[in-house]
């Protein structure tokens, strides 16, 4: 087991590593016990009796988290003529709309959060797959980032807001940013809420009763709190 620092120690103090808190509780409890010096990311962890082989059980889908992530979010399009100038309209800020760009973010040279596509781009866009999908940021219409040029606008106002993918790992388990330790703790709890009522909505037509076995929120470094995973999350038994 890696040796732990006595910062690590004295706030791992704080949990009780056997009981699960409930949300409001667990929230507050890792905001507390983070122990780095710089403004640390408030993960959820969620541990799930899905098996993402099966058809009837994939989960895959977007949340507006309603206090965002406290962090600025840049957002590249991929788009031509109607779709590059709604992007920049918008807001975008990288539009890819020439080859020497695809160039540029094929050779990694070019740094942002979330791409999103026009369906006619999506040609060039799966060039990009081996650079784009390692790191999730391959435009994808489940998770609302292939739009048209109409709704470009909105899809760039929701990305920039605290727009959050979610989906089920090889593992079987979802791991989704919720905000940072400087957030005021009632507005991570919200953010978590949110996030548990979002893949509530998106419950695969093959889980059975509660698929959440376990829920943990923890910071960068810090250790993990366990949260009930039966509150707010519909189908227990």
């Amino acid at each position: 087991m890696a040796k732990h620092g006595k910062k690590y120690l004295a706030a791992l103090a704080k949990v009780d590593l056997d009981k699960e808190y409930s949300a409001r509780e667990a929230v507050a409890l890792a905001k507390e016990t983070s122990i780095t010096k710089f403004d640390s990311t408030v993960e959820v962890h969620m541990r799930t009796t899905l098996d993402s082989r099966q058809s009837d059980q994939q989960l895959r889908d977007v949340v507006v988290l309603p206090h965002g992530l406290g962090k600025t979010v840049r957002v590249l399009v991929f788009a031509q003529g109607e779709g590059a100038a709604a992007a920049r309209a918008g807001g975008a800020d990288l539009v890819a709309d020439d080859d020497e760009t695809l160039k540029q973010i094929e050779g990694g040279a070019l740094d942002f959060d979330v791409a999103i596509a026009t369906p006619d781009a999506m040609g060039k866009v799966g060039r990009l797959g081996r650079v784009l999908g390692p790191r999730g940021l391959m435009p994808n219409p489940k998770a609302g980032t292939v739009v048209s040029a109409q709704d470009m606008e909105r899809a760039i106002k929701e990305a920039k807001a605290g727009r959050v993918e979610f989906r089920l790992d090889k593992s079987n388990n979802i791991h989704v940013s919720i905000g940072k330790v400087s957030f005021d703790a009632e507005k991570l709890y919200e953010n978590y809420v949110a996030l548990l009522d979002a893949i509530n909505k998106s419950r695969p037509s093959g889980a059975k009763g509660n698929f959440v076995k376990r829920i943990t929120v923890t910071t960068t470094m810090g250790p993990g709190v366990k949260a009930d995973p039966n509150e707010h999350i519909e189908g227990a038994g």
